[in-house]
């Protein structure tokens, strides 16, 4: 039988950073690619920072924008980071990525509803009744997912945050530089700030231009736009930095705790494979250092085994045993900041800042080893202050489930 007129090697569904950093990855490995999102190719809407030794060096020139005075404010003085911070050029990353495919992509637009088996292949079903044939799928389809719901352990946990760009007479933050978390809260009741915690994150974009964001760095369930919000200008006023012209304004919702998924039919990747830092919220960069990699697998076992090997082995790639154990700790890490009342999240990220360097940039990273990030953990609680501690252990103590065993494995085999 001739192969179907329409027939990819790959479709994968979502237009974001993750889903056409994979998709132009597996073009640039040979493989024809079908990339399905509800827009055409558009700058990408959210704001994305990295550590800027955590960019991968062929996207770099995507970057609109490197701070090397970078601080944070666990109290009236700032902590130096002393680590170079990025902010993505979103029209170039958009254009390198898309020139790194090449004419191996095609860009559909529509949106995925489902997917049969169709041979050893598949079809996928468009919510306007298309029907697009592909020998493998990939699920890049962000924190929703595209075909399939990502599980959150015990709900999810949600990053929120509101900002804005605009220009203002007195700068909210250092001229120059950006702050990663500033906690300090002396305009708000206390009560307020235990109940629901949030700090504020300042880029200097230039002249009197600045991006300001209210942050909640994780809750269950997620603080409100009209909350955060309110916070901001408050912050703002009680600074005495209000904005002049505001020139957007952004809104950033998604879970924090995200489990890795089981092995399956359909690869997921960024999002949609859990792959967001329970802690920082980072993933954009991770997934721009992932996808080579695990397209070269993707490549490689379809050549020589099939769709299903290819999955499997891009699923291996992605997933090998130690980051899924390491997963399972950073959950449980996701699960004590949670357990933390919100007064005394400013000394645990004192606490956390005090830390080697090297260890604190690893606890953050998106590949680090289970017996790292628990021997960190560890090595934090001990210098935490005692407040601080007691909420920890009962986190620590109240795991039962994978999160638990994986801190308990992981602390016993180094």
């Amino acid at each position: 039988m001739a192969p179907h007129p329409d027939l990819t090697d790959a479709l994968v569904i979502g237009g974001g950073p993750s889903g056409l950093s994979l998709a132009a990855e597996l073009a640039a490995c040979g493989l024809s690619v079908r990339l399905v999102a509800p827009h055409p190719p558009r700058p990408f809407p959210a704001t994305y920072g990295a550590w800027l030794d955590e960019v991968p060096l062929p996207v770099r020139p995507a970057l609109a924008q490197v701070w090397t005075d970078v601080r944070v404010y666990t109290g009236e003085a700032p902590t130096p980071l002393l680590r170079p911070y990025a902010l993505f050029d979103n029209p170039r990353l958009l254009e390198t990525l898309l020139a790194r495919a090449g004419s191996g992509l095609t860009w559909t637009v529509g949106a995925a509803a489902c997917a049969e088996r169709v041979g050893e292949g598949w079809e996928v079903r468009g919510r306007g009744g298309e029907r697009w044939r592909t020998r493998l799928v990939v699920d890049a389809g962000g924190h929703l997912g595209g075909l399939k719901r990502p599980a959150h352990p015990g709900g999810a946990a949600l990053q929120t945050a509101f900002g804005l760009v605009a220009r203002f007479g007195r700068p909210p933050g250092p001229p120059g530089g950006m702050v990663w978390m500033d906690y300090r809260a002396g305009h708000l009741p206390p009560d307020e700030v235990r109940a629901a915690p949030t700090f504020l994150y300042t880029m200097h974009l230039g002249e009197d231009r600045y991006l300001v964001e209210e942050t909640s760095l994780i809750a269950r369930p997620g603080l409100t736009r009209e909350l955060l919000e309110r916070r901001l200008h408050a912050r703002l006023a009680a600074q005495g930095t209000p904005p002049g012209e505001v020139e957007s304004t952004e809104w950033v919702a998604f879970p924090m705790n995200t489990a890795a998924p089981a092995p399956g039919a359909v690869l997921a990747f960024g999002s949609a494979a859990g792959l967001v830092h329970p802690i920082s919220g980072f993933q954009v960069a991770g997934a721009l250092h992932d996808a080579p990699a695990v397209a070269r697998a993707v490549a490689g076992a379809l050549d020589r085994h099939g769709p299903a090997q290819a999955v499997q082995a891009g699923w291996d790639t992605l997933w090998p045993g130690e980051r899924r154990a390491a997963r399972e700790v950073a959950l449980l890490d996701a699960d004590a900041l949670l357990a933390l009342p919100g007064t005394l999240l400013p000394a645990f990220f004192a606490a956390f800042f005090q830390l080697p360097a090297s260890e604190w940039h690893a606890f953050l990273a998106p590949r680090t080893k289970a017996g790292a990030l628990a021997r960190t953990m560890l090595r934090l609680f001990a210098h935490a202050p005692n407040p601080v501690r007691v909420p920890l252990a009962r986190a620590a103590l109240g795991q039962a489930g994978p999160s638990g065993r994986a801190l308990r494995a992981a602390v016993g085999g180094g």
